[in-house]
């Protein structure tokens, strides 16, 4: 597995750095197989692709994969979005997507020593999701979200313990082309594709609260642009993302070399014959 470091000094703030403190740094490159999402729990990082899950160690060796990650779970499912760990279980963004729709949306809930399925969160219709992205867990409060690319005007909130589905928060104004969340210091990062590599412009990651002084989620919460990816070695598609607390790492998900165009495939930029996955690991 390829693997590279930066020996060179390369400080990239990832925001506004309004607050004073140290920005985060680029650390390392790490190329993977999947081409979805990624999450760590610090010891490892899991990575998704569409339909299959695999898991590195921190020097980016591949210690185990599921390849047929859909069996056991009720109804059609044919697609993986971005992921998230927590106390040792993988919880996934999954659905049946076809024609720019997802059906059978559900937090699909994997053990992440053997990447197995082990049981699932339902989506609630009623809530106006209509794509499940990708999907962040916060540990703090017990609460797991979801993004939709298709609609992607709210994130939407179910309870860890009981399942049940307790509300969304109105985003404004609305990131384009979401990919992936993840819970960073008690708010959401949501990565976008909304760059354009036929223009070589890059993506880009929003920032935005989701509780208010009293710890209820937020009916609309306000945006923010957090960071513009252009250390990316080419623009591409950007995906998932996972914040660690305890190495204070960001990781971001990206893939490159191949041309999407409105969702599919068509070939390669020059220079390219396949498309490469890679995980950007920042530390502050």
């Amino acid at each position: 597995m390829k693997r590279f470091f930066l020996f060179l000094i390369l400080v990239l703030p990832l925001s506004c750095n309004r607050s004073g403190k140290e920005p985060f740094v680029l650390k390392e490159v790490i190329e993977v197989a999947g081409r979805q999402g990624v999450a760590t729990d610090g010891d490892y990082y899991y990575v998704s692709g569409s339909g299959a899950l695999y898991k590195y160690d921190v020097a980016g060796h591949l210690v185990a994969s599921n390849e047929t990650p859909f069996e056991g779970m009720e109804g059609p499912v044919n697609h993986i979005g971005d992921i998230d760990v927590h106390d040792g279980e993988i919880y996934a963004g999954c659905e049946y997507f076809m024609d720019g729709k997802g059906e059978n949306i559900q937090v699909a809930v994997y053990d992440a020593r053997t990447l197995l399925y082990v049981r699932a969160i339902p989506w609630e219709p009623a809530s106006g999701q209509v794509e499940c992205c990708g999907l962040a867990v916060d540990a703090a409060r017990g609460h797991v979200w979801m993004a939709d690319w298709v609609d992607g005007h709210a994130l939407y909130c179910y309870d860890l313990a009981t399942s049940a589905y307790l509300g969304r928060t109105e985003l404004s104004p609305v990131p384009a082309l979401q990919q992936g969340i993840c819970v960073m210091d008690g708010k959401m990062l949501i990565s976008c594709d909304d760059g354009d590599a036929e223009k070589d412009e890059a993506d880009r990651l929003y920032v935005c609260g989701l509780y208010d002084k009293d710890g209820k989620i937020m009916e609309k919460t306000e945006t923010s642009l957090f960071r513009t990816m252009t250390d990316f070695r080419r623009t591409g598609e950007i995906e998932g993302l996972t914040y660690d607390p305890g190495k204070k790492e960001l990781t971001v998900l990206t893939n490159r070399g191949a041309r999407i165009i409105l969702g599919m495939p068509r070939g390669f930029y020059e220079g390219y014959d396949r498309e490469i996955h890679e995980l950007y690991v920042y530390s502050k």
